[in-house]
């Protein structure tokens, strides 16, 4: 039993290394086609489109429920402690913090991770097992600069975007919740945000997104890179990309937490 567990280990940590390689060289041979983006701009823009407008009402809708539970969550812990007349001038400014730097960046990329992470590998998968890179490269079409390249340069464009307009949401959400429930004026609720506001909180979140975003794009084109199967194998790859991703995400997130 000890030697099965440590040849599972061993497959684990391989394959783990390996499709960490496959996934390195993907970088640097997208990025190598990033000089050529003015020239391929139409297939940016798409993708764009794609990741961005094409996201953004979705994006909204949750953004604006995170701002709402954020400060639902807040209200009530110094509601429990009969704090609230005490931390009233402190709570929009908390609730902006937690926003901007955790909740808009890591749900904002979930849910793309589960649009276009998945969309992506579901795309490039059926464009895989449909042979339709083979004639790519039977034309001297290289897939990484017109498959990968377009879809990772608009997923680092875009997800900041996003991001933005989650946070504007997420405020508006929490605002409305707080003058509800709580009776918060918007002075009271605002000038907390500016009295305690900190650019670098933003820029945090912002960074974070960016970063989510291009690692989304990137999972979702190495997983349809490799699928095989037939129509079984992209419903596999587009679950595969998007609990990558997810996981990656999480993971990320924690390391800017302890670096930063």
């Amino acid at each position: 039993m000890l030697l099965d567990f440590f040849a599972r280990s061993g497959r684990f940590v391989r394959n783990f290394l390996a499709e960490f390689g496959q996934i390195s060289l993907l970088l640097v041979n997208t990025i190598r086609y990033l000089p050529r983006a003015f020239k391929d701009r139409a297939l940016v823009v798409d993708q764009m489109k794609i990741v961005g407008s094409d996201s953004l009402p979705l994006v909204i809708l949750v953004g604006s429920f995170t701002g709402a539970i954020a400060a639902l969550q807040a209200t009530n812990l110094f509601a429990k402690f009969n704090l609230i007349s005490i931390a009233r001038p402190f709570i929009g400014g908390s609730i902006a913090t937690v926003v901007f730097t955790e909740l808009t960046p890591v749900l904002t990329a979930l849910v793309i991770a589960g649009r276009v992470g998945g969309a992506i590998a579901a795309q490039i998968g059926t464009m895989k097992v449909s042979e339709q890179i083979d004639a790519l490269e039977l034309m001297a079409i290289d897939k990484n600069r017109y498959l990968a390249m377009p879809r990772m340069l608009a997923a680092l464009t875009m997800m900041p975007i996003l991001a933005v307009f989650s946070n504007a949401v997420a405020l508006i959400g929490a605002y409305i919740l707080t003058s509800f429930k709580f009776d918060f004026t918007s002075a009271t609720f605002f000038n907390s945000i500016e009295s305690f506001f900190k650019v670098s909180e933003v820029t945090t979140g912002i960074t974070k997104s960016f970063v989510f975003g291009g690692f989304t794009a990137l999972i979702g084109c190495h997983v349809g890179f490799r699928t095989s199967g037939g129509a079984e194998g992209v419903g596999a790859s587009t679950v595969r990309a998007f609990t990558i991703s997810a996981a990656s995400i999480l993971v990320i997130d924690a390391i800017f937490g302890i670096l930063f």
